[in-house]
């Protein structure tokens, strides 16, 4: 049932009552809240969704402060579940939202994909789970939309959203269209965002953080240390605007049962 509520009055004088309705019903799973998934959080709250669930292991680090909207020095060393939790609540005390410490993988996928959302964004930043979480979600037909690398880009205007099979000039998106379709994965079905900016690294745009606990995990272990890459707050924070403002759209518009 749709409940009136002036905090979210602009939104509803130009998407409908209707719209405002099917928002407040909708259920939406945020995976990451780093960089990209942060802001994506941040616009989902502020549109009225009814039901945010959030998914991130990790805690926030002072080198996090350049690009994610979660990160303060008040906030460094916390969970950002429980940072992107408090903050939901504060922007809209009548949203559901619950939280998943946990890591993505073929062990906590059932967990996680049993709240039957009705939208999830993927903004996960490693490749194996990444994989892991779009393969699932194809095969179970639960909708979604991919982050595909932000790090490296200065462009805005070559920022897009597409299939994932007309992605170009991202190397984090070619190493995901191979392995998907190994596994069967049908990547002209699969909605993305991302930059087909042709990018001229510095020698500097890549680096080994030692200090960071930035690692990919595979099996619920902590393995290589991930090379860290140079990235800019505008860019980062439009992908993940951009992939918010689809589901909005999208969920506003969606068939009643």
């Amino acid at each position: 049932m749709y409940k009136e509520n002036r905090r979210f009055q602009r939104t509803e004088a130009l998407l409908g009552s209707e719209a405002m309705n099917k928002l407040q019903n909708s259920c939406v799973i945020v995976v990451g809240l780093g960089a990209v998934g942060g802001y994506a959080l941040e616009a989902l709250a502020r549109s009225g969704i009814g039901k945010l669930i959030l998914v991130d292991f990790d805690i926030v680090e002072e080198s996090n402060i350049n690009r994610q909207i979660l990160a303060l020095s008040s906030t460094i060393g916390k969970s950002k579940t429980a940072i992107a939790k408090e903050r939901v609540l504060q922007i809209n005390p009548d949203c559901l939202v619950e939280t998943k410490e946990t890591f993505v993988n073929a062990d906590t996928l059932d967990s996680l994909l049993q709240y039957e959302p009705d939208m999830v964004v993927d903004a996960i930043d490693a490749l194996n789970p990444k994989c892991c979480l779009i393969e699932e979600l194809y095969k179970r037909e639960i909708p979604f939309i991919s982050s595909m690398g932000a790090a490296l880009k200065t462009n805005p205007a070559c920022i897009k959203f597409a299939k994932l099979s007309n992605s170009k000039n991202c190397s984090l998106a070619r190493f995901i269209r191979k392995r998907l379709k190994k596994r069967g994965v049908d990547i002209s079905q699969i909605d993305c965002v991302f930059s087909d900016e042709q990018t001229e690294l510095s020698e500097n745009a890549i680096f080994r953080d030692e200090e960071s606990t930035n690692t990919e995990i595979s099996a619920g272990q902590r393995g290589r240390i991930r090379n860290t890459l140079g990235s800019l707050p505008t860019i980062t924070a439009i992908f993940g605007l951009t992939i918010a403002n689809q589901v909005i759209l999208k969920l506003s518009r969606k068939q009643e049962n």
